[in-house]
This record gives C-alpha cells, sequence and structure tokens, in this order.
C-alpha cells in the first residue's frame, strides 16, 4: 500500500468518524427535543437522510455506517424496543439502493446539476423510509401504522432538501471526496507552476 492510498484512507476515516459525531449530536439534540418538549406532535424531523445523503456523494457505500447510526441514536434518544432497533437501524439500509442511480449518473453530474442533486436527497429520505415501514410490516405492523413513516417525516424531507441544497454550494461538501482531493491537487500545481 503506498503512501497516497494510507493518507487517502486516513482522510477517509477521520471524515467518516466527524459526519458520525455532528450526525449523533444533532440527532440527539433533535429527538430529545421531540420527546421532552414536543411528545404530542405528530411530525418527526430526522438529520439522518441528510448526512446519509452528504456522506454518500463523498464516500459511496460508507453512507451505510450513518444510516446505521441514525436509526441507532434516534431509538436509543426515544426509548424504543428491541424491534424498533431492526425498524430504523436495518430499515434505513435501503438507502443504499440510491448508489446504483449514482454510479450510473456519474457523481459529478449529479453534485454540478441541481435537480439531480435533490433527486438524490429525495431517493435517500424516501428509500429510508420505505426501508422502515416495510421492516415494520414484516414485523406484524398494520398498514396504516407502516405508512406513518412517510407522513410523519415530511419536515425530514423538506430539511434534507435545504440541506442538500446548501451542501451542494459549499465547495467540496457535497463531492467525491477521491475527486475534491485530485482537483485540489491539481488546482495547487496550477499555482505553483504560475509562480515559478
Amino acid at each position: 500500500m503506498n503512501e497516497a492510498t494510507r493518507s487517502v484512507g486516513r482522510y477517509r476515516a477521520i471524515d467518516l468518524t466527524l459526519f458520525a459525531m455532528i450526525l449523533a449530536f444533532f440527532e440527539t439534540v433533535v429527538r430529545t427535543a421531540a420527546v421532552r418538549w414536543f411528545p404530542a406532535q405528530p411530525y418527526t424531523v430526522s438529520v439522518t437522510p441528510a448526512v446519509t445523503a452528504i456522506v454518500m456523494m463523498r464516500w459511496g457505500p460508507w453512507a451505510g455506517i450513518h444510516a446505521f447510526l441514525g436509526g441507532l441514536v434516534y431509538c436509543l434518544v426515544s426509548g424504543g424496543q428491541t424491534e424498533h432497533y431492526g425498524i430504523y437501524c436495518l430499515g434505513s439500509l435501503l438507502c443504499l439502493v440510491c448508489l446504483y442511480p449514482l454510479k450510473r449518473a456519474g457523481k459529478e453530474a449529479v453534485r454540478a446539476d441541481t435537480f439531480k442533486s435533490l433527486l438524490l436527497a429525495l431517493g435517500v429520505t424516501v428509500l429510508m423510509q420505505t426501508g422502515r415501514a416495510a421492516i415494520a410490516l414484516m414485523l406484524g405492523h398494520a398498514p396504516a401504522e407502516a405508512a406513518g413513516f412517510y407522513t410523519t417525516d415530511v419536515i425530514t424531507l423538506l430539511f434534507t432538501l435545504i440541506v442538500i441544497w446548501i451542501a451542494r454550494r459549499l465547495d467540496g461538501v457535497f463531492e467525491d471526496q477521491k475527486h475534491y482531493l485530485s482537483r485540489l491537487k491539481s488546482e495547487r500545481e496550477t499555482q505553483e507552476g504560475g509562480v515559478s
């Protein structure tokens, strides 16, 4: 393994850890607020789809860690029962289906196009909800309960779309990180060439 590969691996580990910490912190804050101050509200907000979509763009399948972690934090803070862990942690992993169209379209094409970026955000959010609903149905929950995963998460969808719209405008945030590092290296070499 050469030095460049090790450096990218180290960078990826740090990056994934930072996004996991961001996800865990904000998901805890949002869920705690919902449980303590707004328990009667029919709607819920989650940062998990937004963070997962960003990590998916940055590192591809590694986003599964964040999808799973978001479900885990949600259940821990909400005081979920054993079956809820399966519903939220495993169900959220269905969003990884978005990797296929993302690869086909090309990450750069998705990043550069607002509509495609928002479509990815929509796909990640809806597939997470679909995965949760499917597992809930398999565990014997009523179809009306499964439909609740969609209706209660409308604000989450809106929040995810806004976060991705903002993230794609920030340099390097909503971008494949290997491409980003390569771009930075190329820009640095161009600047150094112009100076000498």
